[in-house]
């Protein structure tokens, strides 16, 4: 998952796209995507299908050199477009001419083609740039985190303008090669699959390929001295887990709990249907940062995640992601509930499938551990607002919904719904109210004042455990007159700081 959030007023990027010259209806794409709770975030006019990132970068000075060539299509007439980038610049081409260029803002790039792009043609844009991503901050903050070693670039709902120039927003999923070279005896992390890795006077170079559609904030970097250890799952799939070198008490831990994203996988594969990417992994860097993230393929965790020992259980909500928030992202940052929510009940399902408390004893536990007055029941998961986005309300109170979802329709239909979403929906976009929708055609049961009470609604709405004509009260209890803590709860517990940066 994450929670520094940049302030909307600064989260602009108008990516114009460009238009015939002789196009008099040519106007500049909007400067934002449309998003609700970042509406300068994203861009209007184009659609981007693949970037190539070509980078140099030096740890000992934090110097990023990069050229990024970005394959974009216009949705419009366009006679100017903006892209999402703090770093300076030196130069675009765009359709191999140069292109006229100016900031504004926090960290917006205007371009101004020398043609205007004409709707519906794909064009190419070449930014060549230049900088040290530490030194470049929005509201005195940086996304990049430097490490004794190098630097990770990991962060949500923005990571990507401090290292490569985007369309910023999930509604924008793109291919990514990332090709990185690094000094000899550092390595370079990213997602997808290892293409090859090169040498050559002093320097390595290590080409990633993600083939499938990722959004922006869901590309990582890290750049550091990592032990790595690689295998495959059963169904074929390359596994590759990074260590840094320096992780003090917490590396026997980490390792003991990522080693096991491999099995977590699997399993999830029978929750939610096929894993949707072509690599699977994760890393662990130097980091001061306690958070992890669902960088797609391959998550990012802070070493403070294991700081209490081994969990499982952040591996599991991380790869979950994969599916729901990766795979389906959301639409609009409002309907954050489909990520956090779906992730938070995974691990719920982890614990019930590992003998230490069923996700309705987990729900019981948080329900009744949490008083009416808490401000915890006036957050609202399906809309919580964006000084909220990543409020423990929307994962744990998000979850409880779920699982009275699944006290409503029956194991049977539930999981027929959890499995069929992410191929509903795979590699785009989705709504809360698209998955009420598909809830209730799967369930053939009405389900709209379910979502409205558990989402939407302030306050403590009543919970009670599946009836005794439920298929689920052969496997699952009414909730103790004193709630009693499963077995699961610290780790899970120990989890809540996952976007907490």
């Amino acid at each position: 998952m994450h929670r520094k959030v940049i302030a909307p007023s600064v989260l602009a990027a108008s990516l114009l796209l460009v238009i015939p010259a002789s196009a008099a209806s040519s106007v500049p794409g909007a400067p934002g995507i449309g998003d609700s709770y970042y509406p300068t975030s994203g861009n209007g006019g184009y659609d981007v299908s693949h970037y190539d990132l070509r980078l140099k970068y030096e740890p000992k000075t934090d110097l990023l050199e990069g050229t990024a060539t970005l394959l974009a299509t216009a949705t419009q007439e366009l006679s100017r477009f903006n892209l999402d980038f703090g770093l300076k610049v030196s130069e675009i081409r765009v359709n191999g001419a140069k292109a006229k260029f100016a900031t504004s803002g926090a960290h917006e790039l205007e371009v101004t083609p020398t043609q205007a792009l004409e709707k519906g043609k794909q064009a190419s844009v070449v930014v060549k740039y230049a900088g040290k991503p530490s030194e470049f901050k929005v509201d005195g903050w940086s996304a990049w985190q430097r490490t004794p070693d190098g630097g990770v670039a990991a962060q949500e709902p923005d990571s990507a303008v401090w290292w490569f120039p985007s369309n910023d927003h999930p509604l924008d999923k793109a291919t990514f090669d990332i090709s990185v070279n690094v000094p000899d005896g550092t390595q370079a992390i990213s997602n997808g699959v290892l293409q090859s890795q090169t040498s050559k006077l002093g320097w390595t170079r290590y080409n990633w390929r993600s083939n499938k559609p990722q959004a922006t904030y869901l590309a990582t970097l890290a750049v550091g001295k990592f032990d790595i250890t690689t295998g495959t799952t059963a169904s074929g799939l390359p596994i590759l887990n990074a260590y840094s070198k320096d992780l003090g008490d917490n590396a026997g831990a980490a390792r003991a709990s990522v080693e096991r994203t491999g099995e977590v996988a699997e399993w999830l594969e029978s929750v939610f249907g096929p894993y949707p990417f072509n690599a699977l992994g994760g890393y662990v860097p130097n980091v001061p940062s306690g958070f992890a993230l669902e960088t797609q393929s391959r998550p990012f965790y802070s070493p403070r995640q294991f700081a209490n020992g081994a969990n499982v259980s952040v591996v599991v909500h991380e790869l979950a992601h994969q599916w729901y928030g990766d795979s389906v992202s959301v639409d609009n940052w409002k309907d954050i509930w489909i990520n956090e929510g779906f992730a938070r009940y995974s691990q719920w399902l982890w614990s019930e499938k590992e003998g230490e408390g069923t996700a309705q004893e987990l729900a019981d536990w948080t329900y009744r551990t949490r008083p009416a007055d808490d401000p915890f029941w006036q957050v609202k998961p399906g809309d919580p607002g964006a000084d909220n986005q990543f409020h423990g309300a929307v994962y744990d109170r998000g979850a409880i919904a779920i699982q009275a979802l699944r006290n409503e329709i029956g194991d049977e239909k539930f999981f027929k719904i959890l499995k069929g979403w992410p191929t509903e929906h795979a590699y785009g976009n989705a709504k809360v109210g698209d998955f009420v929708r598909y809830a209730e055609k799967v369930s053939g049961k009405p389900l709209a004042q379910l979502f409205e009470t558990w989402l939407y609604t302030p306050g403590k709405p009543a919970f009670a455990p599946p009836s005794s004509q439920s298929p689920l009260a052969r496997s699952s209890k009414a909730p103790a007159a004193e709630p009693v803590e499963p077995k699961s709860w610290k780790k899970i517990a120990a989890t809540n700081s996952i976007h907490e940066h």
